[in-house]
């Protein structure tokens, strides 16, 4: 096995026997991407280049060399690795998407790039956010580009009946995942296999810490009282050694939220197939391949994200509400990001509702912060994480003054002037590398992702190779380097990917926009898409009156399924409870009411 296929990881080692019983030839360390059907006259690497000027026209009336070069080094790129038709791919979904009406997003490091921008993926401008492209591609990167997509949660199912449509049935499926057994799951599973009563059960279950990572052994030398019956009882010590044995194993298969793969020739080819176990939210599509998506990462098919993301379904609501009542056309393009009255808003703590803000600990960030641009929000985003949370206090004083913004070398100034002196993205370890040490940008990232597994050799090598570099590159001292180098070895663990921050910092925004400038546009559209959980619709409601909003009862005659915005008759206008949002009243029952309505009122 291993003389066959020596770089095989071991992962595959299933994939492999199953490849050789069958005699596939697998082409490991290859891409199997579906043909794109390009106009006669063209190859795809010619079309994608032929919409890139097109877009670059449409983006850049008066293009700069700069655009051109940066354009023209990415479609490079992009053609040596060989992923012309990866994007064609990918811009095709978006188109159909964009003519079916369909809000998208792009998030993650995709939004680094000008191919994307100027095909219309992407409404995030690279170069004036310095984001670099080696994050996302580089020559030294083995796995496939990912462009992950957002869409309204109500309309995702329609992008995926789109690719089943366009590459068909045989070639188009989701993605099993397997669900494994943690701690207390494995002790109430032995405990219901052996018959054991299940309040003694639950009660050794409740003794072991939460958490997704909590490990039954970490809980037995942790917790006294478990330890204590473990040691004392001995029918609790046969049920926590047999969940010993358990813990960590396969318990259940399920469907991936979010990835579905395509392939060039049916999948049947390459991978076992599993009839779905539950609906996908399309009837166009019900077999999940047997292999999760790094193995199918590593035998080269293509992977696209389809994430529903609620926010999108919200503005997309709260916008038709705007063009219904106010004549104004809103849309994610003409959404403002930078406006003084929605970062007040921020400032002030007004928060629920508004996208990747809404906890308290973010509230009290923003309201000591008082953010008054862009920048200010995707640093709020990228530091509120375990880590570099603890730098918030540090990089807000720095803000305001109150601190000095120090760094360890001039060189560093236009690297880390945007984050007053404080590492909080990748992109900025990169420059570091690439502005100090002298390595290319592709290099930098490898040793960006390597520094951040903390391999104790690697870490070696890459110090002494960066100190080494900075010395003779930069002219810089080296206990200098050694000092900068400590930066980049914590900062890898935590720094944040710069053109997801920039993503959601849009989106945060351009939320705030709408709840303080149509906020009864805005909360109706909540109310109607958080409708079926009703702790969110009372926090909600309860937002309403606190902004001056009445929210009238359900109403046999006024209501609709969704919330309504009633003003008629009144001095300001209020929002009509919706029935759909009735506990235990079903679809059915309320058009039913709607439909006799229709002919007069009820008396």
């Amino acid at each position: 096995m291993a003389a066959l296929f020596p770089d095989v990881p071991e992962a595959l080692s299933n994939t492999v026997r199953i490849a050789e019983a069958c005699e596939l030839n697998l082409s490991f360390g290859t891409y199997h991407l579906p043909p794109f059907p390009v106009p006669e006259g063209f190859d795809a690497q010619s079309y994608l280049h032929h919409l890139c000027q097109e877009g670059l026209r449409w983006r850049y009336p008066q293009a700069t060399d700069r655009e051109r070069q940066r354009l023209a080094y990415e479609l490079d790129i992009i053609h040596r690795m060989g992923f012309d038709t990866y994007f064609l791919i990918v811009w095709d979904l978006c188109r159909f998407a964009r003519e079916a009406s369909i809000w998208w997003n792009v998030r993650g490091s995709g939004a680094s790039s000008i191919v994307a921008y100027c095909l219309g993926l992407t409404n995030l401008e690279p170069l004036q956010h310095d984001l670099i492209f080696e994050r996302f591609l580089n020559l030294g990167r083995v796995t496939m580009p990912d462009i992950d997509l957002d869409f309204p949660d109500d309309q995702r199912a329609r992008l995926i009946e789109y690719t089943v449509q366009k590459y068909g049935h045989d070639q188009v499926a989701q993605i099993i995942t397997f669900g494994t057994m943690g701690a207390k799951a494995a002790i109430r599973d032995v405990g219901r296999a052996l018959d054991y009563p299940l309040s003694e059960v639950d009660q050794i279950a409740r003794l072991v810490p939460g958490g997704p990572k909590v490990k039954l052994a970490d809980a037995l030398q942790e917790v006294p009282d478990l330890q204590e019956q473990y040691q004392s009882q001995e029918h609790i010590r046969r049920l926590i050694d047999t969940a010993l044995g358990l813990e960590g194993n396969i318990r259940h298969a399920s469907t991936h939220a979010a990835g579905v793969v395509v392939s060039d020739v049916p999948l049947v080819t390459y991978v076992p197939l599993h009839r779905s176990t539950r609906g996908s939210g399309s009837d166009e599509i019900s077999v999940v391949t047997q292999y999760t998506m790094e193995e199918l990462e590593e035998l080269g098919l293509l992977k696209i994200d389809f994430l529903g993301l609620a926010t999108l379904t919200i503005m997309r609501r709260a916008c038709e509400l705007i063009r219904q009542r106010h004549s104004v056309e809103l849309d994610l393009n003409s959404i403002p990001t930078e406006d003084p009255a929605a970062y007040e808003l921020l400032s002030r703590g007004d928060v629920m509702g508004v996208f990747q803000v809404e906890g308290q600990g973010m509230r009290r960030v923003l309201m000591k912060m008082q953010p008054t641009e862009f920048s200010h929000i995707m640093a709020t985003i990228s530091l509120f994480r375990p880590g570099p949370m603890e730098y918030i206090d540090d990089y807000i004083d720095r803000l305001h003054g109150e601190k000095p913004v120090e760094y360890r070398h001039p060189a560093l100034e236009p690297i880390l002037r945007e984050t007053f002196g404080i590492i909080v993205y990748q992109e900025q370890i990169i420059r570091i590398l690439t502005g100090i040490a002298g390595y290319t940008a592709g290099d930098a990232d490898l040793v960006r992702r390597a520094v951040g597994k903390k391999k104790k050799e690697a870490l070696a090598e890459h110090r002494a190779s960066f100190v080494q570099g900075a010395k003779a590159h930069g002219g810089v001292s080296q206990e200098v380097a050694e000092g900068i180098f400590d930066d980049i070895e914590f900062f890898a663990r935590y720094g944040f990917n710069k053109p997801h921050a920039a993503d959601y910092a849009v989106l945060t925004c351009q939320t705030a926009y709408l709840k303080v400038h149509y906020p009864v546009e805005y909360m109706t559209a909540l109310l109607s898409v958080e409708r079926n959980n009703t702790e969110k619709v009372g926090q909600l409601i309860a937002e309403c009156r606190r902004m001056g909003i009445d929210v009238l009862p359900p109403s046999i005659n006024e209501s609709g399924f969704d919330f309504t915005i009633e003003d008629q008759g009144r001095a300001t206008p209020a929002i009509r409870f919706g029935l759909g949002a009735v506990k235990n009243v079903g679809e059915g029952p309320i058009e039913a009411i709607m439909a006799v309505r229709a002919k007069g009122p009820f008396r």
